[in-house]
């Protein structure tokens, strides 16, 4: 089908995802063809860098012939087995052990769901489950932290402290509360340990404020994905667990991003050595080859709930939970993790952050952060204000189709911020070619006369 034939199909049926309808009606779909490693290659035969890995999922990037075989061989044999009725397939039981075994502490039970959002929808609901099973009912408030991102599901967007994601949906509830982001580089206080000190106090007020014996869970992202990339200081994440364990809060660490190399080990949570009362994982569990997702309980979260619920079933699932193919494919990607792509993300990742660093002196660059293979390049027009682009200047969208036509795709923030998350496999050209393409795109910029007009 031509390529003009399917953008004008796309424009009369095709919903995207957060998306503008009519600017997306207006601007047309660019039509992907095929990708082999770290780039894509589209229907006019353009070929692009991936520095986000798709959705930041396609950790081990494109065209493994053993994954692709691994989905057809259990298609072949089995291409789909329910959960319910106490029924099973191999693969997906298999992964479960395989993911138990390299859990952070006693994470040893897996439920599988189909993808980030609804990872997290179940949290809220094992969450619920549990403190009615310790009879404490009235534990139903639940934080989470600005500028967070932990899906857009009706429950999980309101866990969100995005407007995007609020503004005309009647969300969040109000039994969703929010606790400021750490986001150093635009945070009141200087240090370290004063933004450290600071969240901690915060998070006490918050809980004293809603009530101690009213909270039920803290939800926190180890980076914060969507609202910017921004990592907190080292000690932030073990101080705020500390906290949660403290005042008996379940900590959910969101590794939906993170984990599976994303930032160096195989989940982030082992950077400050902290174990989660749950966590959530998707993306890179299957590399985005195909939907999967899964909840990370704690024993004790475990037997909590299957004490309470005693003969009965726990009313909760999915038809696709545990669905075969997908977890025949995560196990081998997980192969390929271990195989050296964890090693060679180490180096890339060092390598990125080594070469994102050297814009650091452009006129235009107020701030470069990341964590191995997941990086930000904050933009700005004056340095010492800390001034954003103008909105005016629509840098989503500009910044976005600038870094495209240099062979680039990157996440483009409508504040002005790059977000990077390559694939696992890049070499050191293509990190190089990354870093390269994102100067030109920011030279530019800098000639664009908007952004002229108000430099300083």
């Amino acid at each position: 089908m031509l390529t003009n034939s399917l953008v004008e199909l796309d424009r009369q049926h095709l919903v995207h995802p957060v998306s503008s309808f009519r600017g997306h009606e207006a601007r047309g779909v660019r039509v992907l063809r095929s990708a082999k490693g770290a780039t894509v290659t589209d229907t006019e035969g353009r070929e692009l860098l991936d520095g986000f890995a798709g959705l930041w999922c396609v950790n081990a990037g494109y065209g493994h012939e053993s994954v692709v075989e691994a989905a057809a061989d259990q298609m072949r044999k089995l291409p789909y087995a329910t959960g319910y009725f106490d029924l099973g397939a191999e693969a997906p039981i298999r992964l479960a052990a395989e993911l138990a075994e390299r859990s952070p502490g006693d994470l040893n039970h897996i439920y599988f769901s189909l993808g980030g959002s609804d990872a997290v929808d179940s949290t809220i609901r094992f969450i619920r489950y549990y403190w009615h099973a310790k009879g404490q009912p009235q534990r139903d408030q639940f934080i989470s932290v600005e500028q967070g991102y932990h899906g857009s599901t009706s429950m999980a967007a309101g866990l969100t402290a995005l407007p995007g994601f609020h503004e005309g949906f009647g969300i969040p509830y109000q039994w969703q509360h929010k606790i400021s982001s750490h986001y150093a580089y635009r945070n009141p206080a200087q240090s370290a340990e004063e933004i450290v000190a600071a969240s901690v106090a915060e998070l006490r007020a918050k809980v004293s404020e809603i009530g101690e014996d009213k909270v039920a869970a803290f939800y926190v992202e180890p980076i914060q994905g969507s609202g910017g990339i921004l990592v907190p200081p080292k000690g932030w994440m073990k101080a705020m667990r500390d906290v949660c364990a403290e005042l008996e809060i379940l900590f959910v660490a969101d590794e939906v991003i993170t984990a599976f190399g994303r930032t160096g080990p195989l989940f982030a949570c082992e950077d400050e050595g902290i174990v989660p009362d749950l966590m959530t994982t998707a993306k890179g569990l299957t590399s985005g080859y195909v939907p999967m997702g899964a909840v990370f309980m704690r024993n004790h979260v475990y037997e909590t709930i299957a004490d309470g619920a005693g003969a009965k079933a726990v009313g909760h699932g999915f038809t696709y939970s545990a669905h075969p193919v997908s977890a025949a494919v995560a196990l081998e990607v997980l192969y390929l993790y271990e195989g050296g792509l964890l090693e060679n993300g180490r180096k890339a990742g060092a390598r990125l952050m080594a070469g994102l660093e050297t814009l650091r002196d452009h006129p235009l660059v107020g701030d470069v952060r990341g964590r191995g293979m997941l990086a930000a390049v904050e933009l700005v027009t004056d340095k010492e204000k800390k001034t954003p682009l103008p909105a005016s200047v629509q840098p989503a969208t500009r910044l976005f189709d600038r870094a495209w036509e240099q062979g680039l795709i990157v996440r483009s923030f409508p504040q002005g911020i790059f977000g990077y998350a390559p694939p696992l496999c890049c070499t050191e050209a293509e990190i190089d070619a990354i870093v390269e393409r994102t100067r030109t795109v920011l030279d530019q910029t800098l000639e664009d006369p908007e952004i002229r007009a108000v430099l300083r």
